[in-house]
């Protein structure tokens, strides 16, 4: 729903941020921060890479061996499966697998790594302090929005989604290679946030709370099969356009507001397995909202906790 004005004012912008660079000898004059390219009305647009700011910095670098974003310290990164990546990706993108955050055996569906392992996963991508992480897959968001919440709790500060993702990509003419690009490993040093997380004990405590609204993001006909009962119900579908697209500031702030989720209030996402949370985490992340966190075990864990309250029907 953003309009063409805005978006011919954003590519414009895009294309003069990146005018600085030589293609030919990949010269950086001054710091050039490509997310303040994006002209829109969000809070925190730079939450979100657009394709028109990747797609003039995908060239080769001098050598060859690299892209441009490489030089500009850009990690970008495919979270789809093995085989979908090697039938095309983004030049210079990393693979990383949607379930490689998952912990292998645990009592909970969907839990988490160890923080340890996790660190080190994302060292080996070539990630540290200093990387600016991009984030893209082919579901409008749906897996690359985990790994932006994780990276978030994890107290890296400088990570966003491709808006519309692979589908966005395409639609603009990107190129696609099946040639993985090498990249040297880093040392991650995490720095847990848990005001990003919450906890099944934490939704007991607070579901008196008028200041704290908890939102289940699945499906209409999941959430009447059974539900924590002081939920309100905001499927995560509804975060985007018909291209697959987060909607506009306007959009998405009015679509929340009529579920009593305000920017005032403590905000509690969960879903199923600690997936499609982390998308509407992502889209009150965009709009400024101060008070978000996500309850990543989920309803996996709550449904199996026996002891814990549900409620049934809308």
């Amino acid at each position: 729903m953003q309009s063409d004005l805005t978006r011919r004012r954003f590519v414009g912008s895009a294309f003069t941020a990146v005018a600085a660079l030589s293609v030919g000898a990949v010269t950086l004059q001054g710091k050039v921060n490509l997310a303040q390219a994006v002209t829109n009305e969000y809070a925190n647009p730079d939450l979100l890479m657009w394709v028109e700011e990747l797609l003039p910095i995908t060239q080769p670098d001098v050598d060859a061996s690299r892209t441009i974003y490489d030089t500009l310290g850009i990690a970008v990164v495919d979270v789809r499966p093995a085989e979908a990546f090697y039938n095309g990706h983004i030049p210079g993108a990393r693979h990383l697998d949607p379930n490689a955050v998952v912990a292998s055996e645990a009592p909970v569906t969907g839990a988490l790594k160890p923080e340890t392992e996790l660190a080190a996963m994302i060292g080996e991508l070539g990630i540290d302090a200093g990387t600016r992480v991009v984030l893209y897959d082919d579901r409008g968001g749906f897996h690359a929005a985990r790994m932006f919440w994780l990276m978030e709790y994890l107290g890296h500060q400088n990570v966003s989604l491709l808006n519309g993702g692979l589908t966005a990509w395409s639609a603009a003419g990107g190129d696609l290679t099946p040639e993985a690009t090498g990249y040297a490993p880093r040392h991650f040093v995490p720095s847990a946030m848990p005001r990003r997380q919450a906890t099944a004990d934490y939704l007991l405590r607070h579901q008196d709370d008028a200041e704290t609204v908890v939102v289940d993001v699945r499906p209409v006909a999941m959430y009447e099969d059974g539900h924590i009962p002081w939920a309100v119900n905001v499927p995560w579908a509804l975060n985007l356009d018909e291209n697959k697209l987060y909607w506009d500031a306007a959009t998405l702030e009015a679509h929340f507001a009529a579920h009593g989720v305000t920017p005032d209030r403590n905000v509690v996402i969960h879903c199923q397995v600690g997936l499609a949370s982390s998308h509407s985490y992502v889209a009150l992340r965009l709009l400024g909202y101060p008070r978000v966190r996500v309850y990543h075990r989920s309803w996996a864990e709550w449904s199996a906790g026996g002891d814990l309250p549900v409620g049934y029907g809308s």
